[in-house]
C-alpha cells in the first residue's frame, strides 16, 4: 500500500507541475489507489498468511 501511496503523491506532484485542473487532483490519485488496490487484491497480496 505504501507503494500505491507514493505513486499517488507522485501523481499529485506531476499534476501540480503541469498546472492541471482541480478535478484531476481528485480523480487521478484516487484512481491509482483504488485501481492498484483492486489489482493487488486480485493477485492475493493482501491475503493473511496463517500457520507456520
Amino acid at each position: 500500500m505504501l507503494v500505491l501511496l507514493a505513486l499517488a503523491i507522485g501523481a499529485i506532484a506531476l499534476l501540480a507541475a503541469v498546472k492541471a485542473g482541480a478535478t484531476w487532483f481528485t480523480i487521478v490519485p484516487l484512481g491509482i489507489l483504488t485501481g492498484g488496490a483492486t489489482v493487488l487484491q486480485s493477485l492475493g497480496w493482501f491475503n493473511k498468511r496463517t500457520g507456520n
